[in-house]
This record gives structure tokens, C-alpha cells and sequence, in this order.
């Protein structure tokens, strides 16, 4: 497991909370959409943790962290066949939202993997490459349980 980076790390621990959010890309080519997530949860004070795993190549892995961590929304960024939003989605029950990637086809490959998840498996979409709105739908759902984001989100 490859960590980025987490916000407020000393808060999260001195409050004994977990994040708010876990940003899982599936690769670390997935960088700059990764950027674009966290810049904006930045901006709206919202603690994150960034992780790369992979759907297909550390499955056990991915598992483990999901089951771990305390995050209440989970923003799954994946190009090609995109099997990350799913597979996370499958093994929670926490919202997942999707973020394809334009690896190839012009992302077109990842979208429609990404929203046609079976009956029982929801995951929620975002255009191609649109990290930022990942960001703001985790925030619109994070704001159903805290007035200040609400606040800071109806600004």
C-alpha cells in the first residue's frame, strides 16, 4: 500500500476519529485527479487519506484497508476496465463514488464500467477526470451530519 498523504493527521489522531474521506486510486498515474480531490477537500477542511491499490493486482490488500479504515465516504479513482469503485462498493456499505479515468477510449471504457454495477453494488459517478466533483458530492454527503460543512458548501 502506497500512502500519499492524510490531512489533519495530528487532529484525526489527537481526536481519535479516522478521515472523512479515503481517496483509493488504482494507480499512481492516477496523480493529478488524485491532486484535484484533495485540493478540494483541502479548501472545505475535509480530512482525507490517499492510498494506491489495485483492484487486480493486490485484491487481499485492498480488503484489508477498506475494512480498516474509518472513512465514512470512499472516492475510488480507476481507468480502463475500472473495477476499483465496484470492487470497494461490493465489500462495504459506505458510498463509494467513482472517478473514471481517460487511460484509453477517452475514458469512455471506465464510465460505462463504472456505472453499470449490478443490482446490490450501487456506486455513484462522476464525469471523466472530474475529481473535483468527487470531492464536492463526498462533501454533499458528509454535510448531511455536519451543519458547518453544510454551511460552507450553501456559500
Amino acid at each position: 500500500m502506497w500512502v500519499l498523504e492524510m490531512v489533519s493527521k495530528e487532529e484525526v489522531k489527537k481526536e481519535g476519529l479516522g478521515p472523512d474521506v479515503a481517496v483509493v486510486s488504482g494507480s499512481k498515474s492516477d496523480e493529478k485527479i488524485v491532486g484535484d480531490v484533495v485540493k478540494q477537500l483541502e479548501v472545505l477542511g475535509i480530512s482525507y487519506e490517499v492510498v494506491v491499490l489495485s483492484a487486480h493486482r493486490e485484491p487481499e490488500k485492498l480488503e484489508e484497508f477498506i475494512s480498516k479504515t474509518s472513512a465514512k465516504v470512499f472516492i475510488a479513482i480507476a481507468g480502463l476496465s475500472a473495477a476499483l469503485p465496484g470492487f470497494i462498493a461490493s465489500r462495504t456499505v459506505r458510498p463509494v463514488i467513482g472517478v473514471p479515468v481517460s487511460a484509453k477510449l477517452g475514458g469512455l471504457d471506465a464510465l460505462l464500467s463504472t456505472v453499470q454495477m449490478p443490482k446490490g453494488v450501487p456506486v455513484g459517478c462522476v464525469g471523466i477526470d472530474n475529481g473535483v466533483n468527487a470531492a464536492l458530492l463526498a462533501a454533499k454527503i458528509l454535510a448531511l451530519n455536519d451543519e458547518k460543512l453544510r454551511q460552507k458548501l450553501e456559500k
